[in-house]
Formats: C-alpha cells, structure tokens, sequence
C-alpha cells in the first residue's frame, strides 16, 4: 500500500512539476527590439529601465541613443525609432503629425557653475535671481562676476549654452521668458558636454538636467560642479526653505513638493508616431509606468502622482 501511495505522490509531483516547467516557458512570450532615441534628461532612466525589463523578458532588446530632445521627436515622428524621449512640453504642430505621449517621470534643469569659481562663496550665499540669470544669458548685460554680484570681483562670466535643440535649453529659456535660440553663451553639445565644459572652466556656469549635476549613487554633485541656488523670493539671500541644493535627494524633494519652479522642473516623455501598436512597445510602457516605478528614485528621478500614473496607463490601455 505505502508503495501506491509513494508512487502515486511521485507521479503528482512529476506531473506538477512538469506542469509548472511548460507554463514558466511558455510565460514569457515577448521577444524582439524596441528602439529609443532622444533626450539626455531621460536617458539614464530608459537605460535602466531597459535594463531591468531585459532581465525579466532576456528575449527582448532595447537599444537606446541620446541626442536631445528634438532628435527623439523627429525620429518617433519619422518612425526611426519606436519611442523618443522628449524632455519638454508636446508642441500642438508635433501633435498634429500625430505624435501621441505618455508621462513617466518628474526632473529639472539647475544653474552649474566650476566648484573652484572665485564668486562661489557669494554664490552659494546670495543665489541668483531671475533677472540676474536674465543679465548673462539673454541681455549679456553681466559681463563679469562683480556685474552679477555687485561686488569687486571682476574675473569674467564664461556662460555655456546648448548648441543641440534640447528640452534643457528650451525650458530653460522658457523661464528666462524667452526661446532657445534667444540664448547667448558657448554652444555645447549635450548635458555631458555642458558638465563637461563647466568643470574645466574655473569662469563658467551652465545648465544641466538634475542627473548631470548630481551622481545617482552618491546623491552629491558631481566633482568639479557646484550647483547655484536661486534666489526665489528675490531678498538677495538664500534663506533656509531655499537651500535644498547640496544633494540630489534634497532637491528632488523640493521638486516634489513644488518649491522648485516649474519651469524648469518638468515632466519628461516617450513619445511615439501615433498610439503603439506594436505589442512588445505597449508591455514595456505599461511596465514602466508600473512595476518600473520603483526604479525611479534609485535613478534620480521623481515620481508622477499615482493619479498622474494611472492616468498616463489608461492612454496606453484606451480608456
């Protein structure tokens, strides 16, 4: 009897197991290639985003490029690639070629200058208001540091500008009640270029996407940058509800919780030609708007509202 019945278990077994084995293969049916173009803003959030999905789904590949904001606009509307990463606001002339969006995550563009700036004490102290961001990047009526400060300090402002079309430029400039070819400074391309050109020049200042000032993993700035306070309630002092700059998790805090202006706190895209028909593009859109959430912080970026979330999936599922 106990022989049945041990037999009978191993034949149960076997079938569940067996059972269990075909079900875990034939789960995953998603295989093939999504191709994204576009924004640096996005970028290191479609990267890892990318790469937790490949994890799960290891027939799947996602191949990405960044280029700024204007490249993945074009090639989404062009068909070039499956999705672009586009770091402003949708133009209605974009919508009307049919460029259909969904929103994934919250960041912004900070002013940047070099950590060894001869006007950084006073920088970090004072910040910098509107109209004075105003003087070195629209007017040029701040030649030199003193200009800025109304101090003695008369080493010159070496700004940077973008030289790509980009959402960091043009929300920039949007603040600054302009557009982006309004911009004067050195034109550079990307955010790398910009943090780039910034640490090298003891005299300049910048601006850069958050994820370009700060490291993800340390959560402070970047060796070489210090990012410049802004003066928001213009009393020519950085008052303690002001000063949220020092580390990455401050300031998406602040972002969060709307002390940061908007702009150039913004939320960030994929784009597509029309809504997405193709299956494996529609899974990892609903992925991250999901699961992939939980990846954001972790990134350096901020999370939408869950209303916000649920209504961006809806979009997707066309409700």
């Amino acid at each position: 009897m106990k022989r049945i019945v041990i037999a009978s278990i191993c034949l149960l077994l076997g079938f569940f197991i067996s059972n269990t084995g075909l079900q875990a293969a034939g789960k995953d049916d998603l295989s093939g290639t999504i191709s994204i173009s576009g924004a640096f803003a996005l970028y290191p959030m479609a990267v890892k985003w990318s790469e937790e999905f490949q994890k799960l789904h290891p027939k799947v590949r996602i191949d990405i490029s960044a280029g700024g904001a204007g490249k993945g606009m074009a090639d989404a509307l062009s068909g070039i690639a499956d999705l672009g990463m586009v770091s402003r606001e949708i133009h209605p002339e974009e919508i009307a070629k049919g460029a259909w969006h969904v929103a994934l995550v919250k960041d912004a563009v900070v002013t940047t200058v070099n950590e060894k700036n001869p006007a950084l004490k006073d920088l970090l102290s004072k910040g910098l208001k509107r109209e004075a961001l105003v003087d070195i990047w629209v007017s040029g009526k701040s030649k030199s540091w003193g200009d800025l400060l109304g101090t003695k300090e008369n080493s010159r402002i070496n700004a940077y500008t973008r030289s790509d079309a980009c959402g960091a430029a043009e929300i920039w400039a949007k603040y600054l009640g302009r557009k982006q070819e309004d911009l004067l400074g050195v034109g550079v391309y990307g955010d790398p270029g910009i943090a780039q050109a910034v640490a090298r020049d003891t005299l300049a200042i910048g601006y850069n996407n958050i994820n370009f000032a700060y490291d993800s993993r340390t959560r402070k700035q970047l060796p070489g940058l210090r990012v410049v306070p802004l003066d928001l309630n213009n009393n020519g002092a950085v008052d303690a509800d002001e000063n949220f700059y020092t580390t990455l998790d401050q300031i998406d805090t602040a972002i969060s919780l709307g002390k940061y202006p908007s702009p150039p706190a913004r939320e960030l895209y994929f784009v597509s030609k029309g809504k997405p028909q193709k299956k494996l593009v529609i899974e990892f859109l609903k992925w991250a708007l999901t699961h992939g959430q939980k990846f954001v912080p972790e990134a350096g970026y901020i999370r939408l509202s869950d209303e916000r979330l649920q209504t961006e999936l809806n979009k997707i599922q066309g409700k």
